[in-house]
């Protein structure tokens, strides 16, 4: 018999030193929040990997491990399985985590006074890393669509790029708007990154969290061109809520960029994987699937209660579906507030903790960026507190 994952069921995290609810003093100056920022969900850890994870505990040493054949499968298997890719086992490496990974290609790849292009409103550190490394940062905004979601602007692109431009940063799947990019479009990104020698890193860690029907596409498969450009990183850390334990990987098709890239993780031992990433990595993906199923299909009822509370109780605030991840892009330019109004209202009044979307660039501005990886009970206490909050300043 199917079994049953109860995504109900309340966890209580604080005192466990986690981010999202521990942190919520140092970064909104109170801790009385509901917490629905950080990118980690509230699920607990899948049972599977748990008791993969308490195994490898039974035994009492924890010294150096090999990376042994049943994790590269695992990860190998579940590409293919799920998206087609059938990825060689000398194109993958395990990094440390994938901002890290984009810090290290970063360093691998440029020098100071060298730039690197983003396509805000996008996710924070593809701007933070680059500059606290020294490099410029070149923006490229998505552009708006005529029924409210976003596309990339190619012709901007295009504007923008210069001799000095060698690494491009991709949300795929897009973080904070969600959209599940469609291989026409990451084939023209390709062709333009091939024209002018760019390397694109391709942040794939919600891959696995496509929704509605929609697919993920692996941006190097598209395309020879996306093969011979391409960095991609990965991780089962969003979709198996193991975010704590660094378990990502790279993949590079192109025998120059591996070289490359993997010598100088090599030369600086940043490609060895611990016992309980790889340990974690294989439960999760070869026992995975349906676990990963139920959760999607929970996730899109929390979007679905959102979307139709929103449309009900507070039209002035509406969201862009997202296409993948359990991030919940919101717009409240409609409220006619300042920025700064409208995040003190969210704090004060609201007594919510969402993402400011301006941190996301000046685009995300009016915006905010909800997590809504949590307890349906908990959404709905969300969207309560933010009607009441609306409802003083109507």
């Amino acid at each position: 018999m199917m079994k049953r994952y109860d995504f109900d069921k309340p966890t209580e995290r604080r005192g466990t030193h986690c981010v999202k609810h521990d942190g919520l003093k140092d970064n909104y100056g109170r801790d009385d929040l509901l917490p629905m920022w950080v990118a980690d969900m509230d699920f607990e850890t899948p049972d599977f990997v748990i008791d993969a994870m308490k195994r490898r505990l039974d035994h009492p040493v924890f010294g150096y491990t090999t990376e042994y054949d049943g994790y590269w499968w695992s990860i190998t298997d579940w590409l293919a399985r799920h998206h087609g890719w059938h990825v060689e086992r000398d194109h993958i490496r395990y990094i440390p985590g994938i901002v890290k990974g984009i810090g290290m290609v970063i360093n691998a790849f440029t020098r100071a006074g060298d730039k690197i292009v983003i396509q805000p409103p996008v996710y924070h550190p593809f701007r933070l890393v680059p500059q606290a490394n020294g490099r410029e940062v070149v923006f490229n905004p998505l552009k708006r669509t005529a029924s409210g979601g976003y596309e990339m602007d190619f012709d901007d692109l295009e504007r923008v790029l210069d001799d000095k431009c060698k690494v491009l940063i991709l949300a795929n799947p897009h973080n904070p708007v969600g959209i599940t990019w469609d291989a026409a479009t990451l084939r023209h990104l390709a062709d333009i990154a091939v024209k002018h020698d760019i390397v694109v890193i391709s942040d794939e860690i919600h891959c696995d969290m496509a929704l509605y029907g929609n697919s993920h596409t692996p941006f190097a498969t598209v395309s020879d061109n996306a093969a011979r450009c391409s960095i991609t990183f990965g991780s089962p850390s969003k979709t198996f809520n193991i975010a704590g334990i660094v378990s990502s990987y790279a993949i590079v098709p192109d025998a120059r960029l591996r070289e490359r890239f993997f010598s100088w993780l090599a030369a600086n031992e940043f490609d060895m994987a611990t016992i309980f990433a790889m340990t974690a990595t294989e439960a999760a993906f070869n026992e995975g699937d349906e676990w990963r199923r139920q959760m999607l299909r929970y996730v899109e009822g929390n979007i679905d209660f959102v979307d139709d509370f929103l449309r009900r109780e507070i039209p002035e605030v509406s969201i862009v579906k997202p296409q993948a991840s359990f991030l919940v892009w919101m717009d409240f330019s409609r409220l006619g507030l300042t920025h700064e109004r409208l995040v003190g209202m969210l704090v004060d009044d609201a007594r919510l903790a969402v993402n400011d979307g301006a941190m996301f660039g000046r685009e995300g501005e009016q915006h905010m960026r909800m997590n809504v990886g949590t307890q349906r009970s908990v959404v709905a206490e969300a969207m309560s507190r933010l009607k009441r909050a609306v409802d003083k300043i109507r």
